[in-house]
Parts: structure tokens; sequence; C-alpha cells
């Protein structure tokens, strides 16, 4: 699957990159036939501690899913993320099941 990842207001570093690849790539197991996801890793500028947001839009045949999490870290709202897809993901291959 084609990963692209849009860090926006700050330099984005290996490490994490690598962690959002990992946990991009983990999804494939679940449905196949992901054509490509866009990663966007943005900071608010608040006073507020949960100032990271992740929103990952996944392009599948017929269908795009796009999902937001704003939390502490980036990883901690990769991982709620990666979760939503998942579900997201079994939900489209089991539709796609019954209706073949």
């Amino acid at each position: 699957m084609k990963v692209s990842i849009h860090a926006v207001n700050f330099n984005v570093d290996g490490k994490l990159v690598n962690f959002v690849q990992e946990r991009m790539d983990k999804l494939e197991k679940y449905y196949g036939k992901v054509v490509s996801s866009d990663v966007y890793l943005k900071v608010l500028n608040t006073s507020d501690k949960q100032n990271k947001i992740v929103e990952v839009k996944i392009n599948v045949p017929g269908n795009e899913f796009l999902v937001k999490k704003q939390c502490k870290s980036f990883e901690e709202a990769m991982e709620l993320s990666s979760g939503s897809l998942e579900r997201l993901l079994v939900k489209t291959k089991e539709k796609t099941r019954t209706q073949t």
C-alpha cells in the first residue's frame, strides 16, 4: 500500500514515520484492496495537552474512509485511528463478500 505522510506545522522525525508506516501496513491484512492512504499529522497551537491530530484517509475501490483522532501524542492518536480503520475495513470486506 502506498502511504503518504504529511506533517503540518512541524518537522516529523524518522521514528514517527516508521511507526505510522508499520500501523498502516498492518491494515492491509484486513482488506487487501487498499489503493492508497494519506496520513496528516497536525499540531494545534493551543494550551490544551491534547493538541496532536492524526487524520487518515484510505482509498479502496468504490470507497474512501476518513478517520480523525486527537490525543496527547501522535502514537496514541495513530493507534486509535488504526483501530477504527481496522473495523471499517473488516465491515467493508464482509459487505463485499455478501454481495458476490
